[in-house]
């Protein structure tokens, strides 16, 4: 299976040095014109700092783009969330702007920590919106993280980005008002593109939390089953969904699908999208070969040479998660989302297979 990227390898051009030479030579008028021509288009990148975001950064300069980024920090961004002029001066002018802001969802779903993940999202996308709708020149494509979690638990049929159901409770209610807070009022000017992604594998904290259980022999498949009676995963804002007492899914048995997709891949559908005008609207980026939850334990448990796995019920796993500070619902939730908008627009997934994934990630 080849693993080698699409993206190409030219550096980008500094624009300061396009004019220094411009100005200093004896070029003719067209030869200036040319110079002028050569500069880099500017990407902006909203959360630049995360997993996804330094891929996806070092992923554009490698293209040939002149990258900005917002963020939190100053020392790691060229301007930061509480300067929405600066904001709004770096998005004007620019080619692309992606955004993968958001706080991370590995954490429990306490009130605090749902009020962050849920300001991290719809306060970012809003403050871009208004930056790209008061450009005078604004980008020709915005790319704004979603999520495939806003799919229903589906263990009966598959997911897609027509005929898909959404579902109900905390981690949908962010996606939705995350998507209508970005797909808001008329953008003409700007083609935009929401990535409804699936658990991406790669460094990140997903598939190293997963294979740490594998390692240590506690990577069997998890079962949904009893647990206590929870109010974590209700819903939130102005029109939350589902019910306020969160009581679990029917037993799976460790079949819940598992929806994924290689960090690679998920860089070349950026790309893919980036060069194909007709796609805009939600898109889903998952491999559309969909695990399931028996089979990823097994991978991963083959990936770190151990053996034995020891199953997990829901009573057993969500201790561990106590002490993790994480929520089961990473690997409970029945996920089978299928790429149709990718795949019809004529992208192909090079890493479909679950084992080799896990292989080429954790050798």
């Amino acid at each position: 299976m080849s693993t080698k990227s699409d993206d190409q390898s030219s550096a980008p051009v500094d624009p300061s040095e396009s004019e220094t030479t411009a100005a200093n030579s004896t070029a003719t008028t067209g030869e200036t014109a040319v110079a002028a021509d050569s500069r880099s288009p500017i990407a902006v990148i909203a959360g630049a700092s995360g997993f996804i975001g330094g891929e996806v950064l070092t992923a554009l300069r490698s293209r040939g783009y002149e990258t900005r980024m917002i963020g939190r920090s100053p020392a790691r961004s060229t301007v930061t969330w509480e300067d929405p002029d600066g904001i709004a001066e770096l998005i004007d002018g620019a080619d692309l702007l992606i955004n993968l802001a958001g706080r991370s969802v590995g954490c429990r779903y306490t009130d605090a920590n749902r009020q962050v993940i849920w300001d991290s999202r719809v306060d970012s996308t809003r403050a871009l919106h208004a930056a790209v709708a008061a450009a005078s020149a604004p980008p020709r494509l915005w790319i704004n993280s979603s999520t495939a979690t806003i799919y229903r638990h589906a263990m009966d049929r598959p997911q897609t980005e027509d005929d898909g159901d959404i579902g109900e409770g905390f981690s949908v209610d962010i996606a939705k008002a995350w998507e209508k807070e970005f797909f808001a009022g008329s953008l003409p000017a700007t083609r935009r593109v929401a990535l409804r992604m699936a658990i991406v594998l790669g460094d990140g904290a997903a598939l190293n939390m997963l294979a740490t259980a594998a390692r240590s022999g506690a990577g069997g498949a998890q079962h949904e089953g009893w647990w206590f009676p929870h109010r974590r995963y209700r819903g939130i804002g102005p029109q939350a969904s589902g019910p306020t007492v969160w009581r679990g899914h029917p037993p799976t048995h460790g079949r819940q699908r598992f929806s994924w997709v290689h960090i690679e891949d998920v860089l070349r559908a950026i790309r893919f999208i980036d060069e194909h005008e007709e796609l805009s609207g939600p898109i889903n980026v998952s491999n559309p070969q969909v695990s399931d939850n028996r089979s990823l334990m097994k991978a991963l448990r083959k990936a770190v040479r151990m053996p034995v796995g020891i199953p997990a019920p829901r009573w057993l796993l969500e201790t561990g998660m106590i002490v993790l500070r994480q929520e089961s619902e990473l690997v409970l939730k029945s996920r089978w989302v299928l790429p149709a908008r990718l795949e019809a627009a004529g992208f192909d997934f090079r890493w479909t297979d679950i084992e080799a994934a896990a292989k080429h990630l954790l050798r």
